[in-house]
């Protein structure tokens, strides 16, 4: 068995852009335009994290601060949104997207964010158990959320 190189968390640079898209087009059917993932990078550098390893980006996390109704009541708060995670399936089922997720809490309460929500859908058992695990919990189901048409889980924890 061979020792695997240490994976280092830290913000996203304009540099790793290329290979962020990358693993988006490789993990997820839901794909952005650049100017998407730029837009996350120039507004919210502290909550947008890379995962990388022997000097490869192997994962990410792009998250956005938004202000809106709070998910436990309706008072007004700065929440925080995860857009995307991804890790290539190379480098799953080690911890680097729980590892992601929790550095993408740190920089959103940064931001100021009190909690955080996220899209999943509702057959990703894998995603699911993941952020059962970071205390999120199913607040509702979004029909048709996803271009397929199949339905979403919307998922909320306290930051």
């Amino acid at each position: 068995m061979t020792e695997q190189s240490p994976v280092v968390l830290r913000s996203c640079r304009p540099e790793d852009l290329d290979q962020v898209i990358k693993i988006n087009e490789i993990c997820l059917p839901e794909n952005y335009p650049r100017s998407f993932f730029v837009e996350h990078l120039i507004n919210f550098p502290k909550a947008f994290i890379v995962a990388e390893t022997d000097g490869k980006i192997v994962g990410y996390v792009m998250t956005r601060v938004e202000k809106g109704f709070s998910f436990y009541g309706m008072k007004w708060v700065t929440k925080a949104h995860i857009i995307s995670l991804a890790v290539l399936p190379q480098y799953r089922r080690r911890g680097i997207g729980t590892a992601l997720m929790k550095k993408a809490h740190e920089g959103a309460k940064e931001y100021g964010a009190t909690e955080i929500y996220l899209e999943v859908r509702v057959n990703n058992d894998e995603a699911i158990a993941l952020y059962k695990k970071l205390s999120y919990e199913i607040k509702d189901v979004n029909a048709n959320y996803y271009s397929d048409g199949e339905d979403a889980y919307i998922m909320v924890a306290h930051l």
